[in-house]
């Protein structure tokens, strides 16, 4: 498992240049936006081996994989032999979390303290699959993982509309 966090800045250039073999790197937005928290893009897809840096926008968020293994998950929305994550709570602007993704499937995560506010996401990793393509979370909506897939990524505006 490769994951890392960081409080403060990052380079200015909007993106956080992760190397990985083969994988690239991506980035997820945590937003507190007057009463709404999210995740912007709320779906992405990403090939294996790719990072992933969620980056604090603005508020105190984490990001936590749906694995029963990890506190807070009642239930696991991620591939079998995929490596669950749970950041700390990011509270400074521009903070970040990284975590690489090797394992192909979907991935269901959502932000620890607003989690029963429907603070949630997804991951497509290479293609759907797992239990993540059972139905939706329990705690909030996502969209359609093949949308995800063609569309490279959903917006939460997109998708909340």
């Amino acid at each position: 498992m490769d994951e890392t966090a960081t409080e403060g800045e990052m380079d200015g250039s909007g993106t956080t240049a992760v190397g990985t073999a083969g994988g690239g790197s991506s980035e997820v937005e945590m937003v507190t936006d007057g009463e709404e928290y999210y995740f912007d893009p709320i779906g992405l897809f990403v090939e294996p081996g790719a990072t992933v840096a969620w980056v604090n926008v603005e508020g105190a968020h984490s990001s936590v994989a749906y694995a029963e293994s990890v506190d807070r998950a009642e239930t696991t929305r991620i591939p079998e032999d995929a490596e669950a994550w749970s950041s700390d709570i990011l509270n400074e602007a521009d903070a970040t979390f990284e975590h690489t993704l090797e394992t192909p499937g979907t991935y269901d995560y959502f932000c620890g303290p607003h989690k029963s506010l429907e603070m949630v996401g997804r991951l497509v990793v290479g293609e759907p699959g797992g239990p993540a393509e059972e139905g939706q979370p329990p705690d909030g909506e996502l969209p359609d993982s093949r949308t995800v897939v063609d569309q490279g990524s959903v917006s939460y505006d997109e998708f909340s509309g």
